[in-house]
C-alpha cells in the first residue's frame, strides 16, 4: 500500500499555505482538493483584504495569526513581486457608535495591530473629503492583496518543492490505523496509508471531521454557511481607501464596506445571509440596501451605478458570540495525528502564511 508523511484536504490559501511550509521543511506530503484547482471557493470569493488585527479578542487565534500573518503577507509578497499595496483603512463612526469605536481602537492596540490613529472630524475631511463621520480609526497599513498570485505562488512553491497535488479528489474516508490514516475517495476502491492528515477542509471541514469520526456537534465543529454578496460601483471611486462602518459586537460580520482594489476600482460588501447550501448568486434586489448603508459613510454615491458582482460563502463556527479559529491536533479524541483547521473565515487569507508555519510545527512534532 502506498504511503506518506502527510495529506492535506483542501487546497484553498490555508491548506496551499500549510502545503508550502511543510515543502519547505522537507516534508514529504500531498493536498487532494475536490475542485478542478485551487482556491475556487472562500479563498478566490472575498475583499482580499489584509487586515490588520484590529476587531479580535486580545489573546485570541483569530487576533493573534492575523497580526503575525500580516507581517509575513507583505515580507513574503516583496520577496516573490506580488501585488500587495497598504492602502490604508478608516472605521468612521457618527454619534452613538463613537463609545464602540473607541472600544476597537483599545482591542487594535491591546492585539499589536500598528501605526493605529484616532482621527477627528477635521482630519477625516483631510484624508477623505467625501466621508461622513465624527470620528474614525485610521490603519495604515491596512491592505489590499492580489490574492490569486499569492496561492498561485503558494501553489508553484510547494510543488517545486516535492508536493503531489491531486485535483478533483473527494475525500470520503479517513480511517484510524495503528500506523496513521486510510484515506479513500468517492466511487474509488484505492486508497493509501498517511501518517498525520491536516483537514483544511474549508466550506467542507465540518464533513472531513465527522468521516474522521469526530462528533462535531459535541465538540464545537460545527460549521454555518454565511453568505457575503457585493456590489461593484461603475462611477468613479470618492475615495482613496479602504472604508469600513463600526462592526457588531458579535462580530458577525464586519458590515457593507467600501474596497478599492488594485486597479482603483470601488467595490461595496460583503453583507451576512445565513444559508443552507453553496450559491453564489447576487440578486438585484439588494441595491437599495447596499446603497442606503454605503451612504451612510460616503458622499456623493449615484444608486445607479451599483451593480451585482459576486458572493463567497465564510465556514462559520455555530455559536454564539465570538467564534475563533480551530487550529487543533487531535490526540485528546485518540486520532493523533490528525490536525484540524475549522471555521477559517476572515482573517484566514491575511493569517494563511502565520497558520501554515504554526501547522509545519505541529505536522514535526508528530513525526519526530
Amino acid at each position: 500500500m502506498d504511503e506518506v508523511q502527510v495529506t492535506i484536504i483542501g487546497a484553498g490559501v490555508v491548506g496551499l499555505a500549510v502545503a508550502r511550509a511543510l515543502a519547505a521543511a522537507r516534508c514529504e506530503a500531498v493536498v487532494l482538493e475536490r475542485h478542478g484547482s485551487f482556491g475556487q471557493e472562500t479563498s478566490s470569493r472575498n475583499s482580499e483584504v489584509v487586515h490588520a488585527g484590529i476587531y479580535y479578542p486580545p489573546g485570541s487565534r483569530k487576533a493573534r495569526f492575523c497580526v503575525q500573518g500580516a507581517r509575513m503577507l507583505y515580507e513574503y509578497c516583496a520577496r516573490r513581486a506580488i501585488a500587495c499595496v497598504p492602502v490604508g483603512k478608516l472605521i468612521v463612526a457618527c454619534g452613538r457608535e463613537l463609545n464602540d469605536l473607541y472600544e476597537t481602537f483599545e482591542t487594535a492596540k491591546a492585539n499589536g495591530a500598528q501605526h493605529m490613529r484616532l482621527l477627528e472630524k477635521k482630519e477625516i475631511s483631510t484624508l477623505e473629503p467625501s466621508l461622513h463621520g465624527d470620528a474614525a480609526i485610521f490603519s495604515p497599513r491596512t491592505g489590499i492583496v492580489d490574492s490569486h498570485s499569492l496561492m498561485k505562488a503558494f501553489f508553484a512553491e510547494a510543488k517545486e518543492n516535492g508536493v503531489l497535488f491531486s485535483f478533483g479528489t473527494e475525500v470520503n474516508r479517513i480511517e484510524k490505523t495503528s500506523r496513521g490514516f486510510l484515506i479513500g475517495f468517492a466511487d474509488d476502491s484505492y486508497c493509501f496509508r498517511s501518517r498525520v492528515v491536516v483537514n483544511s477542509g474549508g466550506l467542507f471541514a465540518e464533513q472531513n471531521s465527522r468521516v474522521a469520526g469526530i462528533d462535531t456537534a459535541a465538540y464545537g465543529y460545527d460549521l454555518r454557511y454565511s453568505k457575503g454578496s457585493y456590489f461593484s460601483y461603475s462611477g468613479v471611486s470618492p475615495v482613496s481607501r479602504l472604508v469600513y462602518p463600526v462592526p457588531s459586537r458579535d462580530l458577525e460580520g464586519l458590515g457593507i464596506h467600501a474596497t478599492v482594489n488594485l486597479a482603483g476600482a470601488l467595490r461595496f460588501g460583503p453583507d451576512t445571509e445565513e444559508v443552507k447550501e453553496i450559491d453564489y448568486d447576487v440578486s438585484c434586489r439588494k441595491r437599495e440596501l447596499f446603497y442606503d448603508r454605503s451612504r451612510k459613510m460616503i458622499r456623493g454615491l449615484d444608486i445607479e451605478k451599483f451593480h451585482p458582482d459576486t458572493a463567497g460563502i465564510r465556514p462559520k463556527r455555530k455559536g454564539k458570540g465570538f467564534q475563533d479559529f480551530v487550529i487543533q491536533e487531535e490526540s485528546a479524541k485518540q486520532l493523533d495525528g490528525l490536525i484540524t483547521l475549522l471555521g477559517i473565515e476572515s482573517p484566514g487569507l491575511t493569517a494563511s502564511l502565520a497558520i501554515g508555519e504554526r501547522v509545519r510545527h505541529m505536522v514535526q512534532k508528530m513525526l519526530n
